[in-house]
Order: structure tokens, then sequence, then C-alpha cells
């Protein structure tokens, strides 16, 4: 069983990501579970035709652990890739990390954590708390990295390269750099600077994904690029990064830069 996880800075288009490639991994014939690990639980939405799907954290507020059962939290998507959504805290109170928690403790309960693969949309903003708790406790081994060519994009990738670093050392941890996917924002020179960035930190670019008016028309029928328009050009960038995703061995403990390093590789592509 592959376990991997996409961890990326908020509006990055990580959920975008990773719908269509459980998507393009569903038409493998393989059994994918996609857990959504994000408080606005948007993950899994496009595979289940633009309905928000009960959050656990939801579940277990209104009727406590006991009474939830997996019937309650997992739901059948997009050519029966399974689909579970974290969800977060009322505004304003708790820990939105504490979902993550919950949810995991929940799917082992009920035997859940299974399938060929899993894949955890994780938000990479803040990697501390519940939000590491996919790599800390040796849930998620394969650590993507989703990001652009911007500087603030870069900037948290580069953070989350600090902590993939600092928890691959930890007993339960087996976490490690699987590579760097990048979902383009149509800059000049993009592709070469995002490719550069996963060289300076020991990696390599998995997947270049333009930026394609496909995917908002896709969204806006509340459908995954894979489903809504399968002989497209980015559904075969989907079908691609999920092929490599698939093929991959390389796995490596991440080399982050320093924030002075960052800023002039960026410069240097301006």
């Amino acid at each position: 069983m592959k376990q991997i996880a996409l961890y990326g800075k908020g509006g990055i288009g990580k959920s975008t990501t990773s719908a269509n490639l459980s998507a393009a991994l569903s038409e493998r014939g393989l059994d994918i579970l996609q857990i959504g690990c994000d408080p606005k639980r948007d993950s899994t939405r496009m595979l289940m035709q633009g309905r928000f799907i009960p959050t656990v954290m939801d579940l277990v507020r209104t009727r406590g652990d006991a009474a939830v059962t997996l019937a309650d939290v997992e739901f059948k998507g997009y050519n029966g890739v399974r689909c579970v959504e974290a969800g977060g805290p009322e505004p304003g109170v708790g820990c939105a990390g504490r979902g993550i928690i919950a949810t995991f403790q929940l799917l082992e309960k009920f035997g859940a954590l299974n399938g060929d693969v899993i894949v955890y949309d994780v938000l990479g903003d803040v990697v501390c708390g519940g939000f590491a708790m996919p790599m800390r406790e040796g849930y998620a081994q394969e650590i993507y990295l989703v990001t652009s060519g911007e500087l603030m994009s870069l900037y948290a990738a580069n953070n989350i390269c600090k902590a993939i670093k600092r928890l691959s050392s930890r007993v339960k941890s087996k976490c490690r750099l699987a590579g760097v996917i990048c979902n383009a924002k149509g800059q000049p020179r993009e592709e070469e600077l995002v490719s550069e960035f996963a060289r300076r930190v020991n990696s390599n670019l998995v997947e270049f994904i333009p930026r394609d008016r496909v995917v908002q028309l896709a969204e806006l029928n509340r459908k995954t690029v894979i489903e809504y328009e399968p002989a497209s050009a980015q559904a075969a960038c989907y079908r691609s990064l999920a092929a490599r995703i698939m093929e991959n061995t390389r796995l490596t403990i991440p080399s982050p830069l320093e924030i002075d390093e960052l800023e002039s590789l960026a410069y240097s592509f301006i």
C-alpha cells in the first residue's frame, strides 16, 4: 500500500491536484482512499459531484466518538474513490489539527486505513501539531510538495522540507520527500524555477501542471477534469502524475534552503 501526502500552501491548488490524482489512479483499477486534512473540507468535493460530505469532527462533536460509524464518514465518489473529510473545530475555538488526529483514530478503529493508495491532502502553511501528524506518526510515507513559482508558495514548500527533515529521524516516522509538483500560475520560466528549487532541496520535479481554464470549467460543473474532460491535455497531465507517483522509488531526506538562498533563487528567475 502506498501512503502519499500532498502538502502545500493554502490556495495553491492542492485539493484540485489531489482529487484529479485520485481520479486518475482509480482509472488504473486501484482502491483509492482520499482523506481531506484541511478545515475547509473541500478536498473531496469534486469527486463527490460538488457535495460537501459530513466531516469527522462535526459528527464527533454532535454525536460523540462511540455513535459514529464508518458509513457516516466514508463515502464513495467518482469511480469508487473512497472519500473522508477530517474537518475542524468551530471558528475561533480549538486546534484545527485536532480533526486530523480524531479522523485517524476513528479510521484505525474501523480498520479503514487500507487500499492500494491512500492520498492525504494536507494544509501546508503551518506544519505543526495535527497538520504534521500524517508525517510524524508514520501514516504518510511519501510527501509531495505542491507549489508554484511564487515566492510565498516556495517558502511554504521549503518549510515543509524542514519538517520532513526534522521528523525523518523519529522512530515512528517513515516520511521522506518524494518530489515536487508544480501547479503553475503562468509565470515566466516557472517550470525552470520550480525544477531548480526541487534540485536544491535534494529532490526532483515530478510533474509540471500548466494553468488551464478547463480546471475552472470542471469545477463549475462539480467534477474533476478527469471526469469532465477526460480527453483534454490537462487530464493527460494528471494521468502522467499518477503514473510517475506509482513508479517513483526516489525518496529523500530534503536539504531545506535558508531564506536568503530561497529569495536569491526566486530573484534569479525574474
